[in-house]
This record gives C-alpha cells, sequence and structure tokens, in this order.
C-alpha cells in the first residue's frame, strides 16, 4: 500500500502538466461550502488573514496578496511567522480575535493538535483541483488540509568545483563513494582551495536540515523494513548510518567543529555561491540562493547512508505544507478564504507567483502545475524519470518540535566531541524521546 501511494503521489508531482484548470464547473456550490470558483461569492465581504509557514517565501505572498486585492477588492493580510516559530506563533495568533483563517499544519501530527480549528474542504473548488487525492490530509471522513507544495531536497552539487577535484556526479551512486570523494578533498583541500561540504550550521536557521531532513533517513528505512508508516517507539534501527553520514558532513566541512554552533543558513548559502565547498544539503526551495553558480554548474545527489538500493535511490520528495481553513471564522471570511486560496492554484497571477522560479518556485499537486523554471525541480522530475526509488518524507511522524529541539541540541554536542558516550546521547534523544514526546 505504502508504495502505491508513494507512486499516486510522485505521479501527482512529476506530471508537469500545462493543462488548463477545469476542476470544478463553479455551476454548483460544493458540497463542503467552498467556494465554486465563479466569482460570484459572498467573498466580497469577508477578508483573509494568512499564517504563512515558510520565511523565504514571505515577500512573494505579499506581492500576491496585494495583487488579489487589486483585482476583487478584497483585504488579504499574510503574517510570516520565524523559523522554527510556527506552532508557537499559531496557538498566539489562534487566541486573538482576528484570528488566522488560513494557516497550516505538517501532516497527521500537527493535525492531531488543530484538528478541531480545521473547516471540511471536501467537495471544494480547491479539492476539485488536485492532481491527486493522496495529498488531502484526511481526519475520517473530513478534509481537513490540502497540501499546496511538493518539494525535493537532496545534496546540492558544485558540479564545477567536483571537477576541478577530479570526479563527476557519475562517480557517486553510494555513501563509500561519496565517503571516498569527500574525504579525498579534504585531503587535498588546501591544494583544490575549496572543502567538501558546506558548515553544517546548527542555529535555528540551519539546523532543521539535519535534525529533521537529515534525520528522515534512518526513520524512512526503519518504517520501510517494518512496513509502517508511523510508529510510538522508533528502534533507531539505522542510527548507525546516521552517524556516519553526519560524520561526514562535519568532519569534511568548510569550518572547526567548534564554530558549528553559530554557523548560520546563510553561511552555508554563502560558502557554495563563492565556492568555498563542493556539496550542499538542500532542497529545491533553495534555487534562488544558489543560482548564480550557474545551471551548468549545478546538479543534485541523493543522501546517501549506506542502506537500500542505493543504485536506484533518488531524492527526498514530499510535503509538509497542508493548508488549512479555520472553521471558527465567520462564513463571509471562510468563503473569502476558499476564493483566494481557488485563486492562487488557478489564476494566470497565483500560478505564475507558486511556480515561477522568479518567485516561490513550487511545484504544486494541482492541475494547474506548471513546468518549472527552477533547475533542481527539473533535476528531481529527471531522478523520477531515470525510474529511481524517491525517499518518502516521513519527519511529518517525528513526535513534536521538543523532539527536534533535544535532537539538535544532542548532535550539536556530539559534533564538538565525537565520542561514543556523546553519540549515545544522541541515540538516547531520538530513540528513548520519541516515545516520550509520542505518549504525551
Amino acid at each position: 500500500m505504502k508504495k502505491r501511494l508513494l507512486t499516486l503521489a510522485l505521479c501527482g508531482v512529476m506530471a508537469l502538466s500545462l493543462a488548463a484548470c477545469g476542476g470544478n464547473s463553479g455551476s454548483n456550490p460544493p458540497a463542503g461550502g467552498g467556494s465554486s470558483g465563479d466569482g460570484n461569492s459572498s467573498a466580497a465581504s469577508g477578508s483573509v488573514y494568512y499564517l504563512n509557514f515558510k520565511p523565504e517565501q514571505d515577500g512573494d505572498w505579499q506581492k500576491l496578496a496585494q495583487a488579489y486585492t487589486a483585482e476583487t477588492g478584497v483585504e488579504v493580510k499574510v503574517q510570516t511567522a520565524a523559523s522554527g516559530q510556527y506552532e508557537a506563533t499559531l496557538m498566539s495568533e489562534m487566541a486573538k480575535t482576528e484570528a488566522p483563517t488560513l494557516f497550516q499544519v505538517n501532516g497527521p501530527v500537527g493535525l492531531a493538535n488543530w484538528k478541531d480549528y480545521c473547516y471540511d474542504l471536501s467537495g471544494s473548488a480547491l479539492a476539485g483541483e488536485l492532481s491527486s487525492q493522496d495529498f488531502a490530509l484526511m481526519d475520517g471522513g473530513s478534509m481537513s488540509g490540502i497540501a499546496y507544495v511538493i518539494e525535493t531536497y537532496g545534496i546540492i552539487v558544485n558540479t564545477k568545483l567536483l571537477g576541478d577535484a577530479g570526479y563527476t556526479l557519475d562517480d557517486i551512486k553510494s555513501f563509500a563513494d561519496l565517503k571516498k570523494v569527500a574525504e579525498d578533498i579534504t585531503a587535498r583541500s588546501g591544494e583544490l582551495g575549496f572543502s567538501a561540504f558546506t558548515s553544517a550550521g546548527m542555529d535555528g536557521s540551519s539546523d532543521w536540515r539535519f535534525k529533521t531532513h537529515l534525520a528522515n533517513l534512518p526513520i524512512y528505512f526503519e518504517y520501510e523494513a517494518d512496513g509502517i508508516g508511523d510508529t510510538d517507539a522508533i528502534k533507531g534501527t539505522y542510527l548507525d548510518n546516521y552517524r556516519a553520514i553526519w560524520d561526514l558532513y562535519i568532519n569534511n566541512c568548510t569550518c572547526a567543529l567548534t564554530l558549528l554552533s553559530a554557523k548560520t543558513g546563510d553561511d552555508s548559502v554563502a560558502e557554495f555561491v563563492t565556492e568555498q565547498a563542493v556539496f550542499y544539503q538542500n532542497g529545491t526551495w533553495a534555487y534562488g540562493d544558489v543560482a548564480d553558480v550557474g545551471e551548468e554548474n549545478l546538479g543534485m545527489l541523493p543522501i546517501y547512508i549506506g542502506v537500500g538500493d542505493e543504485a536506484n535511490q533518488g531524492l527526498c520528495t514530499g510535503t509538509e505544507n497542508y493548508w488549512c481553513v479555520n472553521k471558527n471564522a465567520s462564513p463571509e471570511d471562510i468563503q473569502a478564504t476558499l476564493d483566494f486560496m481557488y485563486w492562487c492554484v488557478t489564476s494566470e497571477t497565483g500560478l505564475e507567483y507558486l511556480c515561477s522560479g522568479d518567485h516561490m518556485g513550487f511545484v504544486i499537486p494541482f492541475k494547474g502545475n506548471l513546468e518549472s523554471s527552477n533547475l533542481l525541480v527539473n533535476i528531481a522530475n529527471d531522478y523520477v524519470a531515470n525510474g529511481t526509488t524517491s525517499i518518502k518524507w516521513c519527519f511529518p511522524t517525528m513526535p513534536s518540535e521538543e523532539w527536534k529541539n533535544v535532537l539538535g541540541s544532542a548532535l550539536t554536542n556530539y559534533a564538538a566531541d565525537q565520542t561514543d558516550a556523546n553519540w549515545e546521547t544522541v541515540r538516547a534523544a531520538f530513540v528513548d524521546n520519541w516515545a516520550a514526546e509520542k505518549s504525551k
């Protein structure tokens, strides 16, 4: 079943359709009370308040909101939570009289906290635009959320520097290959003038890459081995592999280990674009940050950790971004919000802002998804077209933000002093704290 769902999801993600948006005729109000998408609703008397999860897209959301207001006269307010502070911000904003009408959850774990606030999107015009129902977040028979972006991450590569070191992407097909190349670059870094990896920064703007995205790999492979999609008691079967890839990152990067706790996401980007490092773990959303390297010099590799069929392993593809509508908002605001969401995924302006590499550069799971000008998205599509197996995003099943923070702290301490005892602290943060947090 899991394999079937992943296949369906990837078909929806990667079929970069230019088809016209015709999911709902607009003549009949949707069963869930959503907008018909025909512009003849009561939305004009309502307004929209969107609490945005993605700081890197704040500017585009502000402009998109302004464009919608200019076109329809409907007020759209966008507030963006600081990185790592979305849940806390959402709790604070939901307690206010003027609460968000549009917010997001990261999947089943996030939905458990907010399902009582979620309007049923079943039968809405927006739901009719989905390329696959696998992108609907269900709570029993209620469609509580709808994914609005599908993303991919891996190891972004400066292929020019890799070539200067005497290698190509074809030389790296496994963890053993990656380790060999990275350690050789480190051994010759003085001669070459660059390092293997950018700094694995562990401040709040960067640590999510490792306590969440990198930690996804051992979770994914454990779930695959056990035939499950979630668990209340992670076993940590592949934590030795997690340690091996973490060791590779931190022992072959641009800075001293003692500096990692203060290194930021901006530091990593700067190191990559100024050709101080060959490898940079991040995703398709980072294309705008790295584009100055030149498309001819950019590639992506899977995050190999020495598990499974690495020759056929692909990139990590999925979502933790589900739109939810606040059912406690006024009927007019709910209608305005539904109309805004529909416009975002069907109108020429909305699609340009969501899909264009000049703006958000998203792959969206809707029928109107545009072919991307984001090179990293197209590289991800090539992996799928070549028959590789994408690594599913399992991190939305992580117990809590607290679990991630405890793991991140343990990883930082271990990086500064790589003893077995300190790794046991990482293991406890991963396994023991998982059970503790899941039981709450």
